[in-house]
């Protein structure tokens, strides 16, 4: 006897961490910020390490985001739009 499922099927997507580092220049809001998108966009981050200092316009964040193939094409791209991000590149 089989059974059937008329449901649709999800086909699991695996995750890889990736990690990324994030240079803004909108000092601690932009770090904030930065941490508001990777919620928002539902990325699970596995470390955020944040480095701002007083007197230097570039301030930046080191983070492990776990993404699959498709969030990795668009990752950058992403948050490239928020205001403030300077670059985003893998490390």
């Amino acid at each position: 006897m089989t059974v059937l499922d008329h449901s649709p099927r999800t086909t699991w997507t695996p995750r890889v961490p990736r990690r990324h580092e994030i240079v803004t220049t909108a000092g601690m809001e932009g770090i904030l910020r930065i941490g508001d998108a990777l919620r928002a966009c539902g990325y699970p981050v596995r470390d955020f390490t944040a480095d701002v200092r007083d007197g230097v316009p570039y301030s930046s964040v080191t983070c492990t985001v776990s993404l699959t193939r498709a969030e990795e094409a668009s990752f950058a791209d992403r948050l490239c739009t928020l205001l403030g991000v300077v670059s985003v590149e893998p490390c």
